[in-house]
C-alpha cells in the first residue's frame, strides 16, 4: 500500500506541474530511501532500501539513454541531418499537402534510428520558417510532425529512451532480450493506417494560431565574392535565382555571365545569406581570411561561433569600410555582413569609392571567428556583443557522425553487441573523432530525463518487489480474465497510456511492465505482446502537452493550448489502440 502510495502520489505531482520535474523525481527517491531505511521490506536490511532507491543511477538502461542522448547531439552538432532538412524545404515549394506528406514520412523514419528530440529539434524551426514565408501555419503541421516522429520512435528498441526501459525492465523479468527492429513490422502496418489522419485530419482540427506581430529578423549587407572553382561560373544570374532562398535581395545585377572572385551586393537574414553561399558557392568573407579561421579552429579544438556586434560612439570603425578597417589582420575575425535601417541605405555618402559601405555609429555587424578572437575584436574596437551567439555545425564530421550513428544501429540489430555496448561505442567514437566536445557534453544530456529514468527505476523496483506489482497484476486479472485477448491488450494498453498522458511515460513503462507480466502468468498468455502493448501505451503520449518532452517543445511555437492536443490526440489513441491491438493478436496468433 505504500509503494502505491508514492507512486500515486508522484503521479499527481506530475500531472499538477506545479514542482519540476528533476525536483520531484529526487523527493521520491528520497521518500523510497528514507521510508525502506526505517521500514524494511520484509528478509531485507535498512541499507538494501539505499540499494534500491539509488540503483536506477547505475542502471544499464540509463548508461544507454545518456550514449544515445551523445550520438544524437553529434549529429546536431554536425549538421548530419541538414541536407535532409534542405530536400524538405525544395519539396515544400512544389506543392503544401506534398511536403507535409513527405515531412511526416521522413520524421517518422528518421524518428526510428534517433532520438525524438533532435529530429523535432532539426524539423520544428524548418516549418516555422515555412509559416513565415506564407505556407501552412505552424500550428496545423507541428502536432502532425509530433505524432509521427512519436509513432516512428515507437518502431525500434531505440527510438525512444522509455522503449529501452520497458525492455530491460523485461530482461530482468525473465524474458528474452528483444532485437532493435524486433517489433518494427507491426509499428508500421500500424504507421500506414494512421497516416492519413496525420496527414488530412489533424491539419483541419487545428485552428491557424500565427502570431501576427513578430520580430522582424535584421538584414545584413555584404558583398558575396564567387569563388574560383566555383561551377556557376560562366552562368546568367537569372538562371540561379529560383534555387535562392525569397528573402535575398541583390542591390547590382551583373550583366552577363557570373566571373570568379566577382563580388555581389546582396542583403538577407543570416540564414538566407548562408543558403546564398552554399547555393552560389562564394564566400561573405576573403577565402584567406575564413581559410585561417578554419585552421585555427581545428588546431585549438574550438569551434566557430557567430555573434552579432553593435558599432558604439567610441569605436575606431566609424566612416571606415571594411576593406579598410583591417579586422582580419588584426584580430582573426571575419565580418560577414552590417546590418543597417533599410530607409538609411540609398544615402550615397556611406558608400566608399569602391563601393563599400562605410560603417555608422549603431550598424550591427554580423562576425565569425573563435571566442577569444571575437571578445578581443569587441573589446578593443569598441563594440557591444549581443546575446544569440552560436555555433556554426563542424560540417566536415558530418559523415563521420552519420556513420557512427548507423555504425552503432546496425551492431545492435543484428545483434553482435548488445544495444547498451554498442550505443557506448558510438559515444565514445563521438568523443574521440571531435563530432561531441567534452567541454559540450552538459548540452548533450538532459538532468531532467536522467533523474527521471532514475526514479522511474527505483518506483519500479518498489512496486515489484513489496508485492503491489503482483497484487495489481491479479486485480486486473480478475477483471480481465472474461475477455478475448484483443480486449486484454487494449485494456492494458489504454491503462499504460493513461498513466503516460496524465503522468510520465517512464514510470508508466516501469510500473506497467511487471503488471503486464503478471497478468500473462495469471491468464496463462504469452508475456510478449503484453508486454509490447505497455511499450506501445507508453509511446501513445498524444493527448497531454505534459505527456512528453516533444509535446512541450512544439507548444509555445504553435501557440497551443490544452485542448488541442486533447481534440488532435485522443482520437489517435483510439485508432492507434485499436490497430495495435488487433495487429498483436494477429502475430502471436493469440
Amino acid at each position: 500500500m505504500a509503494a502505491m502510495a508514492v507512486t500515486l502520489a508522484m503521479f499527481v505531482a506530475f500531472a499538477r506541474g506545479r514542482m519540476p520535474v528533476e525536483i520531484i523525481s529526487l523527493l521520491t527517491i528520497a521518500v523510497i530511501a528514507v521510508g525502506l531505511y526505517f521500514f524494511p521490506l520484509e528478509g531485507t536490511n535498512p541499507t538494501d532500501g539505499l540499494a534500491l532507491a539509488f540503483s536506477g543511477f547505475g542502471h544499464y538502461a540509463l548508461i544507454t539513454i545518456c550514449a544515445l542522448m551523445i550520438m544524437g547531439r553529434g549529429l546536431v552538432v554536425t549538421g548530419a541531418l541538414e541536407p535532409a532538412a534542405r530536400l524538405l524545404e525544395r519539396v515544400f515549394k512544389i506543392n503544401l499537402q506534398l511536403g507535409l506528406l513527405v515531412s511526416l514520412l521522413l520524421a517518422l523514419f528518421l524518428s526510428m534510428g534517433v532520438n525524438d528530440t533532435p529530429v523535432l529539434v532539426l524539423l520544428m524551426p524548418i516549418f516555422v520558417a515555412l509559416a513565415a514565408r506564407g505556407a501552412m501555419p505552424a500550428s496545423k503541421t507541428l502536432i502532425p510532425l509530433n505524432a509521427a516522429v512519436l509513432i516512428g520512435g515507437m518502431a525500434t528498441t531505440i527510438g525512444t529512451s522509455t522503449n529501452i526501459l520497458v525492455v530491460s525492465i523485461a530482461v530482468d523479468l525473465g524474458m528474452p532480450t528483444m532485437g532493435v527492429f524486433h517489433y518494427t513490422p507491426i509499428v508500421l502496418i500500424a504507421a500506414l493506417i494512421a497516416l492519413p489522419y496525420l496527414w488530412l485530419v489533424m491539419p483541419r482540427l487545428l485552428g491557424d494560431n500565427s502570431v501576427e506581430s513578430k520580430a522582424v529578423q535584421r538584414r545584413f549587407h555584404t558583398r558575396l565574392r564567387i569563388a574560383p572553382d566555383s561551377s556557376l561560373a560562366g552562368v546568367e544570374l537569372s538562371s540561379i535565382l529560383p534555387r535562392l532562398p525569397g528573402d535575398i535581395r541583390f542591390h547590382d545585377h551583373p550583366s552577363g555571365p557570373l566571373q570568379p572572385q566577382q563580388r555581389l551586393h546582396i542583403s538577407g537574414t543570416h540564414e538566407a545569406l548562408e543558403d546564398a553561399m552554399r547555393v552560389l558557392k562564394g564566400h561573405l568573407a576573403p577565402s584567406w581570411v575564413v581559410d585561417r579561421i578554419r585552421r585555427e579552429s581545428a588546431a585549438k579544438g574550438q569551434d566557430i561561433t557567430v555573434v552579432e556586434m553593435t558599432v558604439t560612439a567610441d569605436s575606431r570603425l566609424i566612416s571606415r569600410t571594411l576593406p579598410t578597417s583591417g579586422i582580419a589582420d588584426l584580430y582573426g575575425v571575419a565580418v560577414l555582413g552590417i546590418h543597417r535601417p533599410e530607409r538609411l541605405m540609398g544615402e550615397r555618402d556611406q558608400y566608399s569609392q569602391g563601393g563599400d559601405l562605410r560603417i555608422s555609429e549603431g550598424d550591427v555587424l554580423l562576425v565569425m571567428g573563435l571566442p577569444g578572437s571575437l571578445q578581443d575584436f569587441a573589446d578593443a574596437d569598441s563594440l557591444l556583443m549581443l546575446e544569440g551567439a552560436r555555433e556554426l555545425p563542424r560540417k566536415s564530421k558530418a559523415l563521420l557522425a552519420a556513420a557512427i550513428m548507423i555504425f552503432s544501429v546496425f551492431t545492435a540489430s543484428i545483434g553482435i553487441f548488445p544495444i547498451a555496448i554498442s550505443a557506448l561505442a558510438g559515444a565514445i567514437l563521438m568523443f574521440v573523432t571531435g563530432c561531441v566536445k567534452f567541454d559540450r557534453v552538459g548540452r548533450a544530456l538532459s538532468a531532467r530525463v536522467i533523474v527521471l529514468v532514475a526514479a522511474s527505476i527505483a518506483i519500479g523496483r518498489i512496486v515489484l518487489e513489496s508485492g503491489a506489482a503482483e497484487w495489481l497484476g491479479e486485480a486486473l486479472a480478475m477483471g480481465l480474465q472474461h475477455l478475448p485477448p484483443a480486449a486484454v491488450l487494449a485494456a492494458i494498453m489504454l491503462f499504460v497510456t493513461l498513466l503516460t498522458n496524465f503522468a510520465s511515460n517512464a514510470t508508466a513503462a516501469t510500473v506497467g511492465t511487471p503488471i503486464a507480466f503478471k497478468i500473462a502468468t495469471q491468464l496463462g498468455l504469452p508475456p510478449e505482446p503484453l508486454i509490447l502493448a505497455v511499450l506501445f501505451g507508453c509511446n501513445l503520449c498524444y493527448a497531454t502537452p505534459v505527456a512528453y518532452q516533444t509535446n512541450m517543445l512544439i507548444m509555445s511555437e504553435g501557440s497551443y493550448q490544452f485542448n488541442d492536443y486533447i481534440r488532435t490526440g485522443v482520437p489517435l489513441v483510439f485508432l492507434m489502440v485499436t490497430v495495435l491491438s488487433v495487429l498483436l493478436v494477429t502475430t502471436y496468433g493469440m
